[in-house]
Order: structure tokens, then sequence, then C-alpha cells
């Protein structure tokens, strides 16, 4: 099975000398039991070279790694395990298993350990990469790098090791900053213009792959604004230079030696690298980067505002040109969207003078707003566009994400299939639906239905068809009639499930 894995565990020099012995002894001893013919020098066909001219065509990198690599270092963490039911759980078996007693003995002692008692404790050890972006000392990383690590080193390329205190991180970003006091300056490299780097563009990689510090590989940028559904704010650059567990936290650079990317995850179906790699954009760090050197935190703005992805049928069902910005599915209490003036069923389709055509545009763009400065927001509301300015709050841990993403609708073709009821006494006893939420209860629905496809399902309230509220299966037939006579393709439902609402667009080609 295929999966993203970040880069942070490599094997050591070591066991891969083991893993290279055997072959190379076999074979030696296989070349005293055979003989060989040597041809002389002289008879030998002429060796065969390149083309004249092409070492001047092709880029040879060798200067670039030389002027970099002094900045990347190895970052070595430890971390210490206890048997406490906690992270090294025994494995249960049934009573009078065989199994019982050796596990029991080997959490209580540990392999090859003698007399270590319950509770003893159990080193981790971990490798990744990192790289040098101040010469007092500072060190960029990834945060799963050095996660619930006790102890951190770094070693440099000419093989000093020095302790390093983490300064803060960001696991939204996978972003963290450690300090070494080397007493002297140290080599460093700047971190580029992300944006600037297009599709093809060479790329250079440098790490500390399986605990071989110092590899340099080279490929091109072969994708841009990724999303491995890791959080809101992905938007990883993909690259094809060869990256491995070890790599994490490792620059890759452009050709004028500047960090367009942080080396984080690989997609991979056998834990090594296929030449899909993917790496945090330095536009996205430089402003993390910055916060945790001043301040070892990331404070981010704050919209006050449930969004999910404008499908083509939402699109065409509040008449809007294309599938594009990003539709709020709620607004929340005494918050900065709220103050000024967003509704529910808005589409936000600029913020900050930038275009929002995905959720994670605005998700980024709000999340890197200053708190307290104020924001142009443009909607899409009862089918013109419309400009409001908010004042960015600051996201506490206790508030939702800036912008929080809801599943997209799956798109679908067919009749309605809803059977809907009035909300009474017994319709909300029947499916726990609280006094409080208004609108028309869905009965059952047509397994072979769009409304099925689209994820409604029995005990589901719709509260709103077309923008307006609905009190009754009446209202809801009028609303999707009112569409068809505009010639929409769809409709849009506000649906409430167990307090939670989203919009939902409806197909009504064969209504």
């Amino acid at each position: 099975m295929s999966s993203i894995t970040p880069l942070r565990r490599g094997q050591t020099l070591r066991r891969l000398s083991r893993v290279a012995a055997g072959p190379l002894i076999g074979a030696a001893l296989a070349a005293g039991a055979i003989s060989a013919t040597v041809v002389p020098f002289a008879s030998a066909q002429a060796p065969i070279t390149a083309p004249p001219g092409l070492a001047s065509v092709l880029p040879s990198f060798a200067d670039l790694a030389e002027r970099v690599s002094p900045a990347v270092v190895n970052v070595s963490t430890e971390r210490t395990l206890r048997n406490d039911g906690g992270e090294m759980n025994m494995p249960q078996f049934p009573e009078g298993s065989p199994f019982n007693e050796f596990f029991r003995r080997y959490f209580e002692r540990g392999p090859g350990a003698q007399g270590r008692g319950p509770g003893m404790p159990r080193h981790a050890r971990a490798a990744g990469s990192g790289f040098i972006v101040d010469p007092t000392g500072y060190i960029v990383t990834n945060n799963h790098v050095i996660d619930k690590a006790d102890e951190i080193t770094i070693t440099m390329q000419d093989g000093t090791e020095l302790k390093a205190k983490l300064v803060g991180r960001d696991p939204k970003t996978d972003v963290a900053v450690l300090k070494v006091d080397a007493g002297r300056p140290l080599p460093y490299v700047a971190l580029g213009d992300s944006s600037g780097a297009r599709v093809g563009d060479w790329v250079v990689a440098v790490g500390n792959p399986f605990g071989l510090g110092g590899t340099v590989t080279v490929g091109v940028l072969s994708a841009r604004g990724r999303d491995l559904q890791s959080g809101p704010f992905d938007d990883y650059l993909q690259i094809d230079a060869s990256i491995n567990r070890g790599n994490s936290g490792g620059p890759t650079f452009n050709l004028a030696g500047e960090v367009i990317g942080i080396n984080t995850a690989i997609y991979s179906p056998n834990g090594g690298s296929v030449g899909i790699g993917f790496a945090v954009p330095s536009n996205l760090a430089k402003p993390i980067i910055e916060q945790l050197k001043t301040t070892g935190k990331v404070e981010r703005g704050w919209l006050g505002v449930q969004i999910q992805p404008v499908t083509p049928d939402i699109a065409d069902s509040v008449a809007l040109d294309r599938a594009r910005g990003a539709l709020v599915t709620s607004v929340q209490p005494d918050s900065p969207a709220q103050r000024a003036g967003l509704r529910q069923g808005d589409v936000i389709i600029g913020f900050d003078g930038r275009a929002i055509d995905r959720v994670r545009d605005l998700t980024q763009g709000v999340a890197m707003t200053e708190a307290g400065s104020r924001a142009e927001v443009s909607v899409w509301r009862d089918a013109r566009q419309q400009q409001l300015t908010a004042s960015i709050g600051r996201l506490d841990p206790e508030k939702q994400a800036a912008a929080e993403q809801e599943p997209a609708d799956a798109q679908s073709e067919g009749k309605l299939g809803l059977a809907l009821a009035p909300l009474d006494r017994e319709t909300r006893r029947e499916h726990g639906i609280p006094n409080g939420v208004r609108g028309v209860v869905v009965m059952s629905v047509d397994p072979d239905s769009p409304a099925a496809d689209k994820g409604i399902r029995a005990g589901d309230v719709i509260v709103k068809v077309g923008g307006r509220n609905v009190t009754s299966p009446g209202d809801v037939a009028e609303r999707v009639s009112a569409a068809q006579g505009e010639r929409r393709k769809s409709v849009l439902l506000l649906v409430n499930r167990r307090g939670s609402e989203r919009f939902v667009a409806l197909p009504l080609g064969q209504a």
C-alpha cells in the first residue's frame, strides 16, 4: 500500500555495510575459483567518451553543493520511553498462552538487557536533517524530527557536534527552530522566494538520508500546491530529487543557492524514494520561522467562519461563473466575520486583495494576517459581488481554526429522492432532534438518488433551500420548483445533522 511517509528515521551506515558485505565476499571467493583472460591495454578498444562540448551543455552542481553544504546539519534526537502502560504496552494474548511469559520478560528487561525491572527507561533514537539560517546558530528543521525529544544534537559537515535547544515549533506547518551556541559565527543559507520557482526548474536537495550525512541529490520541481490532507496549511512543493528517511528538515535549493523548500515527506509504496517528495514552501515557512525565533510561538489570524469547497453544482446554484471561492457554512458569534457582516451562504472569492480559488487560499491568507489588521473581503451574495471589511482577530488555542474545511460533496445526477416531514414532537423524538433546530426532517432517502450520493440520510434536517428558510415539505417543493424555473442545474440545501451544518448542492436533472 502506498503512503505518505515523514522522512525522519533512517538506517545507519553500519547496518548498510553489513548488508553489503555478503555479496562482496561471495564475489571475491568466486573470483579465485575461475581463470580470467587479461587483455593487454594496447589491444583493447578505445574507451567511450562524451561528444565534444557536451560537458559545457550539461550543468554541474558541484560549486553549488560545495557552497551550501557547510550550512546543512544532521539532527539526531534521543527520547526516553518507559514501560508504564503508555507508549510501550505489552501485547495481549489469551490466558495461559506461552507468549504471555515471553513478552512479560521482554517488556520488563528489554532485548539483551539484564536486571531491568518494570518501568525501567529505554532510549529511542532518530535522525533527520536541518539547515542554519542565522550565523548566531538558529537552525530550521521539521517538527516531527524533534517531536517529544529529550535531547537534540546537531552534527556539522566538519564533524562538530553541538547540543541544541528547542526555540519553538509549529505542528500545523511541521516547522521547528533550534538554537546552538558554537562560540563563533556559523555558515548559513538564505530563504528564497518559493513563488518564483517554476515547474521544471532544477532543484538540489541536501540532507542526511539513512544516516548518510552530506548527501546531495538533484532533480526538478515536479508540481506545486500539493495537498496531502495533513492539515489546513497544506501547499507542498513536489520534487523528484531523491529524498528518503532522514532527509526530513533538510533544504531544497534553487540554482542560486537559496532555500525554496523544507523537505518533509515522501510518497512511497515501499518505504524508499520513488521520485515523489514533498517540501514546505519557503514563503509559507518564512513568517513561521521569524515568529518562532522572536517569540518561540506562532500567532495566527482568526476570521471565525466554517467553510467548504465550492463544487460546480454549488457554483451553478448560486449563479457563480465557475467553481471557485470558499462557501461559508457558519459564522461564529462575536467573531470578526460576524462583525464584518459575513453571512451563512456567502461565497468568499477574495481576501486582502488576493483571489480565493480554493479553500486553503482563504485558510492560509487569514492565518498569515496579523491580528488587529483590517482586510477587505469580497463575497458573492445574491448573485452579485459585495465588499466587506474585517478586523482580523487572534486565533487562540480554544478557538476553531481561521477557516475550517468541511468535506467536499460528490457530484451526481437524477431525481431528488427525499421523503420529508414537518418537524413536530413525534419526528423530533424519533430522530433525536433538539427543539432549537428549525426546518424539515428527512424521513427516508432513495438509495439510487442524488440525495443518497450526496450523503443525505434519514434524520437530517433541511434548514434552507436556495438561501431561504423552510418549515414544511411544501416550502421545499416551492423552492425546488423556483430553481427549476430559473433553469438551475442544482439547488442549494443547508442541512443540519446533530447540530453541525453544511451546504449540499442537489442536482435537478430529473426533479
